[in-house]
C-alpha cells in the first residue's frame, strides 16, 4: 500500500552523490542549508498520504538536491491552504506558485480542462493516456496556457471515478433517478449526473465527509485511492465501481511566478515534476484493486454494474451534443480521435 511512508523520509547517499557531481559539472553552486534562492508554495486537496502526495514529497526532495539548495518546495496537502476555488483564485493571484486540483475544477476557467471528464469514454488506463499525452491533452495545455497558467506536460492520475452511497448500491441506471449525491463545484459533472437523472450538489472536497456524515446528500463519486484515503466509508454502505469518468490534476505553476525562475531551474522542476507524474499514474493504477479490496474489508459492499445503459443514457439526454457545441468543434475532433464518434 501506498500509504508506507518508508520512501519519504530516506535519501539514498549513493542517488544524493551522483547528483551533486551532475550539477557540479553545469556550473550550479550549493547554498548553505536554508538558504533556498527561491521558496514557492504547492497546494492541494489530496489527503498526505494520497500517492500524489507521497511522489510529491519525493520530488521536492530531488528538486532540492539538484538545484543544489537553491530551489525549495514547500507542500501544502488536504486543503491546507483553503478549499479548491479558493486555492485556485490564489494561484492566479501569485500568492501559491504550485496547485494540482482535479480538471474538473479547473474548468471554471478553462472550460476545456474538463473535456476528459466526459462521461463513459475512456477503456482503461492506456486509452486515458494516449489521450492526454496525446492531441487531446496538448490542446488543452495551449488552452491553460491561454488563461494565464503554466501546465507541467504530464498529467498526474486522479484515477477513474466510482459512486459511493448511504442507501442503496448503484447497479442499475434507473438507481440514480433522484439520487442525492455530492459533486465537484464543476459545471461539467454536474450536468453529467442531471442527465443521469440523479439529483447533484455541487460541494468542495474539504466539506465533503461532513455533509454525507450529516445526510446533506447520500453519495459521493471519487475515485478508489481518495475513497479510501479520506476515510469516506466510515459514511458509506456502498461502493459501486462505474469508471463512469476519468480525470487527472494538471500541474499547474503562476505563470509570472514561473517565469521568474532561471531556465536551468525550471528545466529542473519540470523534469522532475514529470517524472513524479509518471510514477504516480503507476501508483493509482496498480493501487486500484488493493484500495478496491481494502474498502470492502472496512465494510463497503461492492458492485460493478453494466457501464452501457449509462452511457446510452446520456446519449439519449443529449448529454454528448451539449457539450460538443459547449467545447466547438476543434476541441471535439481531438477527443472523438481517441474515443471515436460520441452521439
Amino acid at each position: 500500500m501506498f500509504r508506507n511512508e518508508r520512501e519519504l523520509f530516506m535519501m539514498n547517499r549513493r542517488t544524493f552523490t551522483a547528483g551533486a557531481a551532475a550539477f557540479a559539472s553545469i556550473g550550479i553552486l550549493r547554498f548553505p542549508a536554508g538558504a533556498a534562492e527561491f521558496t514557492y508554495k504547492y497546494g492541494n486537496d489530496n489527503p498526505e498520504t494520497h500517492p500524489a502526495n507521497i511522489r510529491m514529497k519525493e520530488v521536492a526532495a530531488k528538486i532540492k538536491d539538484e538545484t543544489g539548495g537553491r530551489f525549495e518546495l514547500q507542500l501544502f496537502p488536504n486543503n491546507q491552504l483553503g478549499g479548491d476555488t479558493a486555492m485556485l483564485t490564489q494561484l492566479r493571484s501569485g500568492a501559491v506558485q504550485f496547485l494540482t486540483f482535479p480538471d474538473t475544477i479547473l474548468a471554471s476557467i478553462v472550460p476545456v480542462a474538463a473535456i476528459n471528464g466526459m462521461g463513459f469514454i475512456f477503456e482503461n488506463y492506456s486509452h486515458v493516456w494516449q489521450a492526454m499525452d496525446g492531441q487531446l491533452g496538448s490542446y488543452v495545455r495551449a488552452q491553460i496556457q491561454a488563461a494565464g497558467l503554466y501546465a507541467f506536460e504530464k498529467e498526474w492520475n486522479n484515477g477513474f471515478r466510482q459512486i459511493t452511497s448511504s442507501t442503496h448500491p448503484i447497479d442499475k441506471v434507473t438507481d440514480l433517478d433522484g439520487f442525492k449525491i455530492r459533486v465537484p463545484v464543476s459545471p461539467l459533472v454536474l450536468s453529467l449526473f442531471k442527465s443521469l437523472g440523479a439529483s447533484p450538489t455541487p460541494i468542495n472536497f474539504s466539506e465533503v465527509y461532513t455533509s454525507l456524515q450529516t445526510h446533506v446528500v447520500d453519495g459521493q463519486e471519487n475515485p478508489v485511492a481518495l475513497i479510501e484515503t479520506a476515510h469516506l466509508y466510515e459514511v458509506q454502505k456502498y461502493l459501486s465501481l462505474t469508471n463512469h469518468m476519468w480525470n487527472g490534476y494538471w500541474f499547474l505553476a503562476n505563470n509570472d511566478a514561473w517565469t521568474k525562475l532561471p531556465k536551468q531551474i525550471r528545466d529542473i522542476v519540470e523534469k522532475n515534476v514529470n517524472a513524479g507524474a509518471v510514477l504516480e499514474r503507476a501508483d493509482i493504477e496498480t493501487s486500484n484493486a488493493s484500495d478496491v479490496k481494502e474498502l470492502a474489508g472496512k465494510g463497503l459492499t461492492v458492485n460493478t454494474p453494466d457501464r452501457a445503459p449509462f452511457k446510452k443514457r446520456l446519449s439519449d439526454s443529449g448529454f454528448y451534443k451539449q457539450w460538443h457545441a459547449t467545447y466547438g468543434d476543434k476541441a471535439w475532433e481531438a477527443l472523438e480521435k481517441y474515443t471515436g464518434p460520441l452521439g
